[in-house]
């Protein structure tokens, strides 16, 4: 099972913790950065996903507090399940932010299952910060069990 997010560069994450490690050089004022590149740096693989077989479908369960359902979009297409939105920046008019852990910016999760799923059938739920798509198996991608004669 296949799991990508913004980026298909399987060297992206080992490239990330070197420049941890050994501390990225400042730029400034030299060369501008790229803030939506570095965002998608330090946000990682967003949202976080659980997946379930029961052998009929897959349910997938993403995390995603504080992010609107009117920003969220789910597509699905032969075994590939997408979801796409964004989590818009918390402003505070009369206070000055002291840390800021949570990203803003749209994201991109694709999410690649090992079998087949009827698109047709695909349905989303968003409740409480957690969004749960079911996702049936095509019929003839489903186990089955055969009588030995």
């Amino acid at each position: 099972m296949s799991t990508s997010p913004w980026f298909d560069d399987p060297y992206q994450l080992f490239r990330q913790e070197l420049r941890s490690m050994m501390g990225e050089p400042s730029v400034f004022p030299y060369q501008r950065r790229d803030r939506q590149a570095a965002s998608r740096r330090t946000m990682g693989v967003f949202p976080p996903v659980n997946i379930y077989d029961n052998g009929d479908a897959f349910m997938i369960r993403a995390e995603m507090p504080g992010i609107d359902r009117d920003s969220l979009d789910v597509s699905s297409k032969a075994d590939q399940v997408v979801i796409r939105g964004e989590r818009n920046l918390e402003r505070m008019d009369d206070a000055d932010v002291h840390r800021r852990e949570r990203d803003a910016g749209q994201f991109r999760r694709a999410i690649t299952l090992p079998q087949p799923i009827d698109v047709s059938k695909v349905e989303a739920t968003y409740t409480h910060g957690i969004l749960e798509i079911i996702a049936p198996r095509k019929e003839d991608a489903r186990p089955r069990r055969i009588t030995i004669k």
